[in-house]
């Protein structure tokens, strides 16, 4: 069984996991801004039968709830169950934690040669900071996107790019951050060389043909360690 597969007997669980039940629905319906009424007319069910199933604690017809999921934008199980990983940083802090400057070497070690940051810009209404696949190239970061995308910045912008980890078993973390200006690679052999590098394919998929470079005016790093 998939994740967006309903289980044959409809069953939600006992009381506690119907009113768990309840409150991802009524917390989605409010993320997405949507009243209950909406959210039963989108999954195709009446909202009377909705707010019945809800404040009684009967079982959903399995089908409704496959549908339920579908219209507050969520996979069967994370409806059911919650997610399935929780957001970094649910842990309490460690007992005796330490907060230390990393070098611009260990800024750049950290970074490796590719992976998944963050691109801040400035743009209206207000500033903008989005995920994009990087690599490190030559001592600056180079990403791609669409030209006529959010992320494409403009050649002598000044942008933030910023990658942090965090390891939720032993409570530490390391964070580092560029600021820098933005130049677009014209240059082709440039850009085929950077196309051919691993880990440079975007995750969002689509034609993302402009490769953005951020030429680091500024590296800074932090690293949260135990004593």
């Amino acid at each position: 069984m998939n994740e967006n597969t309903a289980p044959s007997d409809g069953r939600t669980g006992t009381p506690s996991r119907q009113a768990d039940l309840a409150r991802r629905i009524a917390v989605r319906c409010e993320q997405l801004g949507l009243t209950r009424e909406e959210a039963a007319n989108r999954a195709g069910m009446s909202p009377r039968y909705l707010q019945q199933v809800l404040d009684s604690g009967a079982d959903f017809d399995p089908a409704g709830l496959l549908r339920l999921a579908v219209a507050l934008e969520m996979t069967y199980r994370e409806l059911l169950e919650g997610p399935a990983t929780p957001p970094p940083g649910q842990a309490p802090a460690a007992d005796h934690p330490m907060l230390m400057k990393l070098t611009t070497r260990e800024c750049w070690d950290r970074l490796d040669t590719h992976g998944i940051g963050r691109v801040a810009l400035s743009v209206r209404p207000g500033p903008s900071v989005l995920p994009v696949n990087y690599t490190v190239d030559g001592g600056t970061v180079a990403y791609r996107t669409d030209p006529d995308g959010a992320a494409a910045a403009a050649p002598g912008a000044e942008v933030s790019f910023e990658v942090d980890h965090v390891d939720e078993h032993l409570r530490t973390g390391w964070s580092v951050l560029i600021v820098g200006t933005a130049e677009h690679v014209t240059d082709p052999d440039a850009v085929q060389r950077l196309t051919e590098r691993a880990g440079t394919k975007p995750w969002a998929g689509g034609r993302r043909d402009l490769w953005i470079r951020i030429v680091p005016a500024d590296i800074t790093g932090r690293l949260i360690r135990t004593v």
